[in-house]
């Protein structure tokens, strides 16, 4: 059982999920300690291919208050974990037109490890979102009517 640190909620919304992939986070000791408290936001960031690797941009973590003067910067690049066949895969994804590498979740697996669940993604024009929110509430009014007839 994996406990989830920070999720983005919303790039299911903005963007149309088209591949996921796990990848494992290069972090500090400071870091790790900060993530465990579950006080990470990822919400504003994304993942970046630059000089044949991957690399987490505009994450935060937050300091870890018992670190003193050893502390990490909140918003630093984190190196992501990947063998070289994903990032060649994730690089061939987001040369395609208008797709981009979007994080949605940090999270602790059961040797933990803190891991990225990343995505490559599309993102939706206006009236994609209306029709993923049109498609979210008939699903719920579906489960209504069903539940209420037995």
């Amino acid at each position: 059982m994996s406990k989830i640190v920070a999720e983005n909620r919303k790039a299911r919304y903005n963007y149309e999920i088209i591949d996921t992939y796990e990848a494992g986070l290069m972090l500090t000791g400071t870091e790790v300690k900060s993530l465990r408290e579950g006080k990470a936001n990822i919400a504003e960031s994304y993942a970046s291919d630059e000089h044949g690797e991957i690399w987490l941009i505009n994450s935060y973590v937050p300091e870890y208050l018992q670190a003193n003067r050893f502390n990490h910067a909140p918003r630093r690049p984190r190196k992501l974990l990947l063998s070289a066949k994903e990032i060649g895969r994730l690089r061939t994804g987001i040369n395609r037109e208008g797709m981009t590498l979007i994080p949605l979740k940090i999270y602790f697996n059961d040797q933990g490890r803190a891991k990225l669940e990343l995505a490559i993604a599309k993102g939706k024009k206006l009236h994609d979102k209306r029709d993923t929110e049109k498609e979210r509430d008939w699903n719920r009014e579906k489960g209504r009517l069903l539940r209420d007839r037995g």
